[in-house]
């Protein structure tokens, strides 16, 4: 018998949420994801060390905080454009989350990210750009649609945000599991078995309804803390798991049971959540609220370190040569 990640592939399309390199060739995933903490750790990694360099020497201008800013975009390109080569499919590319509540300005940038890999000869069909899904992130993304820019809506706790996406023709939504259980766990709630896990309860529910109601929107769980999370979400549209589990699954030989996919789904009725109805229902959500919170201040916290990376190389990086990066 196979490895339970083989047989995973069976059912569902594996997606690898690191910025590693050596992870990406070894698991060799259909799509990989990133954010500012998983670029974080890719620059502390010693294969990003020249492309650190490069970025902040191409983007250095007399303005060192528009510099900085510029060679963070410019990094996470970089990060994507190197995992693309490795990849058949799609890399997550994520908007500053600092942009969260700004519709306008999460359109710009995401713009600006896909003209920066334009440059290179990356298809935009090769890129998703990853934005929360604040209702201004859910809007800015309904734009960004229409423009032929697909994208990765995250941070997603909520079957309000799930709906709103849905209507919005957002193209991938990445409802997260491991963050739903961290919020019940740390109130003494823990679930009696992983098909109980609040989590999972959550990603199985918005594929229920997106199945039920035909929509097209990509349903990709994400945040795991554990296999036994994963496994409950066999044969979901896809799964990015980072590569600590995905070597666990890999060393796991054991049945494999699909369990969404399967047959029919229980009907779910069509729901309607307008801008005031997607307020009140993230209000009266007290683990939705506090998480969405607490992953755009995580997130900009991660961004913010980076920034301080790249303005040491700012300072210290002299020789790189323009097309040091092109080769």
């Amino acid at each position: 018998m196979t490895n339970k990640l083989e047989q995973l592939r069976s059912m569902t399309d594996v997606v690898a949420d690191t910025g590693d390199l050596q992870a990406i060739e070894k698991y060799k995933p259909q799509d990989a994801t990133t954010n500012p903490s998983l670029l974080l750790q890719a620059a502390g990694m010693g294969d990003w060390h020249t492309t650190l360099s490069t970025v902040s020497s191409l983007t250095k201008t007399s303005d060192t905080q528009q510099s900085i800013k510029a060679a963070c975009e410019a990094f996470s390109v970089a990060v994507g454009i190197k995992i693309i080569q490795l990849i058949p499919g799609r890399v997550s590319t994520e908007v500053d989350a600092r942009l969260s509540f700004d519709t306008q300005a999460t359109i710009r940038t995401a713009q600006q990210i896909i003209e920066k890999y334009d440059n290179v000869g990356v298809s935009s069909d090769r890129i998703l750009i990853k934005i929360a899904a604040t209702w201004e992130g859910i809007k800015a993304a309904e734009q960004l649609e229409k423009e032929g820019i697909n994208c990765n809506l995250t941070l997603l706790f909520n079957f309000a945000q799930a709906a709103a996406c849905a209507d919005s023709g957002v193209f991938l939504i990445s409802p997260f599991v491991g963050r739903i259980l961290d919020w019940y766990m740390a109130r003494g709630e823990t679930p009696k078995s992983a098909a109980r896990d609040p989590g999972v309860m959550s990603v199985s529910r918005i594929y229920r309804y997106y199945k039920s109601n035909s929509y097209s929107t990509v349903v990709m769980g994400a945040s795991f803390r554990n296999t036994q999370q994963i496994e409950e979400l066999a044969g979901c549209d896809r799964l990015t798991i980072s590569p600590s589990l995905l070597e666990s699954l890999a060393g796991d030989d054991s049945l494999l049971e699909q369990k969404l996919g399967v047959g029919s789904h229980d009907t779910e009725t069509k729901a309607s959540y307008p801008h005031e109805t997607f307020l009140w229902d993230m209000n009266n959500d007290a683990m939705a609220h506090e998480k969405l919170a607490d992953g755009i201040r995580k997130f900009t916290a991660d961004q913010i370190k980076l920034e301080q990376v790249m303005a040491n190389h700012l300072r210290t990086d002299q020789h790189i040569t323009p097309n040091a990066n092109r080769s």
